[in-house]
């Protein structure tokens, strides 16, 4: 546990030394080009977190949390990975759904979101780069922690915890504690980064481009009845259902 928590905390730590080392690029490249820094901050935004990002890799690498295991990046089946889109689509819609009603959570974030999404490298970032790195941490180094030191229903649900909660953002802690439960389930099942990876980018990709495409629209208002019910109910269905198939996956012989 105390290994899960220092990997979060480290992360963050990484972060914001990204952003330490990006900040004075930035307020040069915008004073140059605009003759003040009043705008750094925005131009600070993704070149801080792809910095993060780089520094947290690189220090999952040195420590070993990347090497060594060749489950971790090894492929599943082809019907695994459509169960995988499937379980992953309809936790998308459901947890879309339980947000809606729970809309009284402030969004600490929205600003910071909004200046990310308004450039390539900021979309790139969330939409991918992100959920690639994510990954990597709290289910190839944290999830197997725990896996090692718990019984899988408590590591699975400590995980989902440590990943909602290092979202901060009350407006995101709620589905990112449901959705970690389903990544570190998926990877207690195979062991495998990929199919984590699948939805983790299928999750970000579709909520950057709802709000770029259809900004302070929900999915009920932007689908109407009796739409919206009928994808709400297929949804159900399609999550027990993937969730069944997915159960009877068995890891298939590696020699490690």
């Amino acid at each position: 546990m105390k290994t899960a928590i220092k990997l979060a905390i480290i992360y963050m730590g990484m972060q914001i030394l990204g952003v330490f080392v990006i900040t004075p690029f930035a307020m040069a490249y915008t004073f140059i080009k605009q003759g003040s820094v009043e705008t750094a901050t925005s131009a600070t935004l993704a070149p801080a977190m792809l910095m993060g990002f780089l520094f947290m890799g690189i220090y999952l690498w040195k420590k070993g949390y990347l090497s060594g295991d060749k489950r971790m990046f090894s492929l599943v089946s082809a019907s695994f990975l459509a169960w995988t889109v499937l379980l992953g689509g309809s936790s998308i819609f459901l947890i879309d759904f339980l947000m809606s009603n729970l809309s009284f959570l402030p969004d600490w974030m929205g600003d910071a979101f909004n200046v990310l999404q308004s450039g390539w490298l900021g979309i790139l970032c969330v939409s991918v780069l992100g959920p690639i790195l994510e990954e990597l941490l709290f289910r190839g180094a944290i999830t197997k922690i725990l896996l090692e030191k718990y019984s899988p229903v408590k590591a699975i649900l400590i995980s989902g915890l440590i990943f909602g909660i290092f979202h901060i953002n009350p407006v995101q802690v709620v589905g990112a504690i449901i959705m970690g439960v389903v990544f570190a389930w998926i990877y207690y099942k195979t062991k495998s980064l990929v199919p984590c990876i699948l939805i983790h980018i299928l999750n970000n990709s579709l909520s950057v481009y709802s709000s770029i495409q259809y900004p302070d629209v929900d999915c009920a208002n932007l689908l109407g009845e009796p739409i919206y019910s009928i994808c709400l109910l297929l949804s159900v269905v399609l999550f027990l259902v993937s969730w069944r198939m997915m159960s009877t996956y068995r890891l298939p012989d590696i020699s490690i």
